[in-house]
């Protein structure tokens, strides 16, 4: 009689090359398209990877067709002089979906990836069958009371954004936060469990960093305006989803936010877990099990 363990992998898959708008973007894929249920797409966050679901893919693809995808300016991907927001990557992965992966995903995506994805549910609603978002960024409409920002914060922003666009200034306060010490230091700020905190980790985050371009990456997402709002695009959305919380995020209030997507999105699903800003990454065994049984239960393949 033999018994299986949970599939946890520390060590990233290999992956190849999807060429597009004459950029090479990385992806991998793992385990056999199944006929009954969706893929699942896995979307990083700000100066992660493909390589911060290493966790994840592995045992996810035991039951599903899992793909995830370098962000373009991001991780393996190519670090063109364009400008980075949520509509160049809601498009990217939007082709990506169509041109490569061919039908419908689950997408599921951490931080900015989740943001991405939203963009990508709301406004290419049949590319999704379903959404996974942990510990999600995104813009929401301040409903109550609509604050202009003062004088003095209106010239330190324009004194901010003015210095990232500045080649010069960019490149100073780009050096200083791709130091590893600072990414080391930043992990153990939104990481609950510290020993999670590795040197793997911390070079698979600064490894992409010294690409050439990764500089101007960084300050094109810093000096460009916000994307559009989140209950905007919840009142677009129609696919089902799922959203997993890291309570432990000293970035995001985990309760408060959920219930900000609960006020437009009531029919969604919720987890919160004793984790920080990257969940799947710190506790991967939970939040593949919540993921497996969620997808599952919720999201069908259409056939016809």
């Amino acid at each position: 009689m033999t018994t299986t363990t949970p599939l946890i992998s520390t060590q990233p898959l290999p992956g190849q090359y999807w060429h597009w708008r004459g950029e090479q973007i990385y992806y991998v894929r793992a385990g056999e398209a199944k006929s009954h249920r969706p893929p699942l797409l896995l979307i990083h966050g700000f100066g992660a990877s493909t390589d911060h679901w290493r966790k994840n893919i592995s045992e996810l693809s035991q039951e599903f067709q899992v793909w995830s995808i370098d962000l373009l300016g991001f991780g393996r991907a190519a670090k063109p002089a364009w400008t980075y927001s949520a509509d160049l990557w809601r498009a990217q992965l939007h082709d990506f979906i169509t041109e490569v992966i061919g039908q419908p995903v689950v997408l599921a995506g951490n931080s900015l990836g989740g943001y991405a994805a939203l963009c990508v549910a709301a406004e290419y609603p049949e590319s999704a069958a379903g959404l996974i978002l942990l510990n999600s960024a995104g813009p929401f409409t301040d409903s109550t009371h609509p604050k202009e920002p003062n004088l003095f914060q209106k010239a330190i922003n324009q004194l901010l954004t003015g210095f990232l666009r500045h080649p010069i200034g960019n490149s100073l306060l780009y050096k200083f936060v791709q130091r590893k010490s600072f990414i080391r230091s930043t992990l153990k700020k939104v990481y609950v469990d510290q020993s999670a905190v590795t040197e793997q980790l911390v070079d698979e985050i600064y490894r992409p960093s010294c690409d050439r371009g990764a500089p101007q990456v960084f300050g094109s997402i810093f000096s460009n305006q916000q994307g559009e709002k989140v209950d905007v695009l919840l009142g677009q959305m129609q696919c089902p989803l799922l959203m997993i919380w890291g309570e432990g995020d000293p970035w995001i209030d985990a309760r408060k936010r959920g219930a900000k997507f609960r006020e437009y999105y009531p029919k969604l699903q919720e987890y919160y877990l004793a984790a920080g800003h990257c969940p799947h990454d710190e506790m991967p065994t939970q939040v593949n099990a919540i993921v497996h049984n969620w997808v599952k239960e919720n999201c069908r393949v259409t056939v016809g």
